[in-house]
């Protein structure tokens, strides 16, 4: 099956700029938020698109091994943005809510049914729960009621900066939902290299 890796982060702290070091025919980005990156280089198989079924297509169609949604935040909030308007009161309401995390949620099945070979890299914006935990950004409690994001990857990198230094935490420390497997990662925090996780999860399972 693949591999679906998560990777949470505030705007600028450099969840796109972990792609720097793959090389421009290297992956397939999806560009949901449709932004030019943070860097020169341009990844030749690169679409931009928030539509879900177009993305199902790309998936399965895709060339690369190594895949990247960039954002996917925007995949729940541009669907909520261009439907909430239409969609009533009450139980239509409840419906769109449900909708979203069906959305998303095949989405992530979807990545897992690909061939073994795929890892694709899902990446969103962070939020703060009510309880002070950092968490993936989605539309509030009703769809994060329904769906828990996090809980469907094993993989779960928390992109972060300190005085200038940019990188992901592996695990997580006791307030956000940073994980990876035992021994995957050697150290707590490691350099924002999308390209060096990408080979070190690949040793690991053997892919």
């Amino acid at each position: 099956m693949g591999v679906a890796v998560l990777l949470i982060g505030k705007s600028g702290q450099g969840k796109s700029t972990s792609l720097r070091n793959f090389g421009e025919e290297e992956i397939s980005l999806i560009n949901v938020s449709k932004k030019p990156l943070p860097f020169q280089k341009k990844f030749k198989k690169t679409i931009e698109t928030d539509d879900y079924n177009k993305i199902h297509q790309l998936l399965d169609k895709s060339s690369s091994d190594s895949i990247v949604i960039d954002d996917a935040s925007y995949l729940i909030t541009n669907m909520f943005m261009n439907k909430h308007s239409t969609a009533g009161a009450g139980n239509a309401v409840f419906a769109l809510y449900n909708n979203l995390g069906d959305e998303f949620w095949r989405l992530i099945e979807h990545i897992k049914a690909l061939p073994p070979q795929k890892v694709v890299y899902v990446i969103m914006h962070e939020d703060r729960s009510d309880f002070g935990e950092i968490k993936p950004k989605t539309i509030g409690k009703l769809l994060d009621d329904k769906v828990c994001i996090e809980g469907m990857f094993t993989v779960v990198l928390r992109c972060m900066a300190d005085k200038g230094r940019h990188f992901f935490r592996t695990q997580t420390d006791g307030m956000d939902v940073a994980k990876s497997p035992f021994g995957m990662f050697e150290q707590f925090e490691i350099d924002n290299d999308l390209k060096l996780v990408d080979q070190t999860i690949r040793a690991y399972w053997g892919i």
